[in-house]
């Protein structure tokens, strides 16, 4: 009974403290407003000005209740509010939001619904804001969708009414400063360590090898692994949409692609950076994921002498992943036959390892590849699979 009535209170002082805390938002905001106008230049840091609020006006509080409601405000002021707490917890992969009363998030390979939310769409625009504005971008009506990056390395996809129907929706893939190494994999049995012996093999002999697999199937986590069986002493350039993968080699150069700005210029595509990148002497290339037009560019840097690269890509298969890139390589506006095309990606990648992620959450690979010619079309022959009691 006791720790019913204890349960209570503390529910009781959550509440109390949250109707406070939206109080002195609402003026802190305003108190700032001011300070910004009468001082004609930068007002006082908002930390100070919430400390002499509270000091006025919660003065009777506990000094915990005091720190309470001091992180609360600054969450929902000068953070990301309700979405702080997940992203401070290293076991959430990702954080879901479908408007301002639905927060999902992802846990070991599983969905869960959060409690709460934001108190209004307002709030939550004002987090958008926040994520956007020191990105140099921004969402409304002429733009209702955007990218962007947290300062850990965290991808974010923004899409606000009337591209989304049931209010603004964000959607944040987490990421991790330590990635698991090839030795993690095997133990945890996402790769099997014959498998991980070949494709160090492929590495060390400087073989293209294509990672293929679904959306959240460990396409990076693998990429990253990998890339520790790279020869410490190469030049290694990676060109990532948002740049999360994190090389133990000593000679890495990282770039990331740029969305245009505000003004909607400045933008950095891919294909600008793999072109790029084939002048800054890279002794080998690391793609992120190839999703556009720099899959031509890729292809001929490929065939160009640029040996032991590694890319990802979105596919249900080895074959698949090969029609794909073909695909891809055609929106370039390139013109070129398909047959000379086919020859081509043939000539451009050596191997194809596709993962999967499974029902329960694991991400396993299945299958290791060979992309080999055939009678006018680049095709696949199978060197290993996994065995169908461990398939899933």
């Amino acid at each position: 009974m006791s720790g019913d009535r204890g349960d209570r209170a503390e529910q009781l002082l959550g509440a109390r403290l949250d109707a406070l805390a939206g109080e002195l938002r609402a003026e802190l905001i305003e108190r700032h407003r001011r300070a910004a106008i009468e001082e004609a230049g930068a007002p006082p840091p908002v930390e100070l000005q919430l400390d002499e609020l509270i000091a006025e006006q919660a003065a009777l509080l506990s000094e915990p209740s005091r720190r309470r409601l001091r992180s609360r405000v600054l969450r929902e002021t000068v953070g990301l509010g309700p979405l702080e707490d997940l992203l401070d917890d290293d076991s959430v992969d990702e954080v879901l939001v479908n408007g301002h009363r639905e927060v999902w998030i992802e846990r070991a390979g599983r969905l869960e619904r959060r409690r709460g939310g934001f108190g209004s769409e307002s709030q939550l625009l004002d987090v958008v804001e926040r994520i956007l504005g020191p990105l140099g971008r921004r969402v409304d009506e002429l733009s209702p969708i955007a990218d962007g990056r947290l300062p850990d390395g965290s991808r974010v996809n923004v899409i606000i009414p009337p591209l989304a129907i049931d209010g603004v929706t964000i959607s944040i893939r987490r990421f991790r400063g330590l990635r698991p190494g090839p030795e993690e994999l095997v133990a945890r049995g996402s790769v099997p360590a014959e498998l991980m012996g070949m494709l160090e093999a492929d590495l060390g002999a400087r073989r293209n090898l294509l990672i293929s697999g679904g959306t959240g199937s460990g396409k990076t986590t693998l990429l990253n692994a990998l890339s520790s069986f790279i020869d410490p002493g190469e030049r290694v350039i990676t060109i990532e949409d948002a740049a999360e993968l994190r090389l133990r080699q000593p000679h890495v150069v990282r770039l990331e692609s740029r969305p245009p700005g505000i003004e909607g210029t400045g933008a950095v595509t891919i294909r600008d950076l793999v072109r790029n990148a084939l002048r800054m002497r890279p002794d080998r290339l690391i793609i992120g994921e190839v999703r556009g037009p720099e899959a031509m560019d890729l292809i001929v840097a490929l065939n160009t002498g640029h040996r032991g690269a590694l890319s990802t890509v979105h596919a249900n298969g080895p074959a698949d992943a090969l029609r794909r890139l073909e695909m891809l390589a055609l929106m370039s506006g390139v013109r070129v036959g398909a047959d000379v095309l086919r020859e081509q990606l043939t000539g451009a990648l050596d191997r194809i390892v596709h993962i999967e992620r499974r029902p329960d959450g694991s991400r396993v690979a299945v299958s290791l590849s060979e992309v080999v010619r055939t009678a006018g079309a680049a095709a696949v022959r199978e060197l290993w699979r996994r065995p169908e009691e461990d398939a899933g």
